[in-house]
């Protein structure tokens, strides 16, 4: 009888939010993950291959095997993504920025390593959503991500007073971000149809030298408006429960 092949590990390995580089933010171990491994996937090879080079590969990185999946991969096209893997190959997820399935791709991969029977390893590394979180000063203790917000602007200004209400019924921050060339139009929105007494919190380019995180009422930032366009930034948005809406 032929005895079966043990699978291999998919690892979640983090990636950098910038291009610092990231001794201070990837840990040793999670270094030493991607030395030793041959196979990646990711949501972009290009950057792929930039991440493994900040890494100090030890190998040329044209030897590396690097799949794709992104956010127009097939379901249909995740068997073989998992196929290394049952034939025994350990293999790291890598996202654009960041953690891996989160704000990311890769989770359709992660559940169908679970369905496979395949062990799944996160390692440590930065997530600016919950860097952004920590640092805010908003209600840690319940929270929800929303990914993006829709472009068009009267949806968007719909979506912004809807999580406005959520957070005070709810008691929890709201969170999302926004792609960079799209920051200044977001933040319009926001000061526009947010309660002066709402908290706001804006983590822009975090872990990298120009890093800016502050929170403020909408009042506050209306008096003050930052300049977000082209930097990476999250937004986080708390109105505290019982707290009356005003214009």
């Amino acid at each position: 009888m032929t005895a079966k092949t043990p699978r291999g590990i998919l690892y979640l390995l983090p990636t950098g939010l910038g291009d610092n580089a990231l001794d201070s933010t990837l840990p040793a171990g999670s270094r030493q993950v991607a030395h030793r491994l041959s196979h990646f996937i990711a949501e972009n090879p290009k950057s792929a291959r930039a991440f493994l080079k900040q890494v100090d590969y030890p190998r040329p990185i044209n030897t590396a095997t690097i799949n794709e999946l992104s956010k127009d991969t097939p379901a249909a096209a995740i068997p073989a993504l998992l196929a290394p893997l049952l034939d025994g190959i350990d293999v790291a997820l890598v996202s654009e920025a960041g953690c891996p399935a989160v704000a990311d791709p890769g989770a359709l991969l992660v559940r169908a390593a679970h369905e496979a029977g395949i062990r799944v390893v996160p390692l440590v590394g930065p997530s600016a959503i919950l860097l952004a979180l920590m640092a805010s000063g908003l209600n840690g203790q319940n929270f929800v991500f929303h990914g993006y917000l829709p472009i068009e602007k009267t949806r968007r200004a719909w979506h912004v007073r809807d999580l406005e209400q959520r957070s005070r019924r709810d008691d929890a921050t709201q969170i999302f971000i926004e792609t960079p060339y799209r920051n200044d139009a977001m933040l319009q929105a926001l000061l526009a149809e947010c309660s002066p007494q709402t908290l706001l919190c804006i983590a822009t380019d975090i872990t990298q030298p120009g890093e800016q995180i502050m929170t403020r009422s909408i009042a506050d930032w209306r008096r003050n408006i930052p300049e977000l366009d082209k930097r990476p930034s999250v937004f986080l948005l708390y109105c505290a429960k019982g707290t009356r809406r005003a214009s």
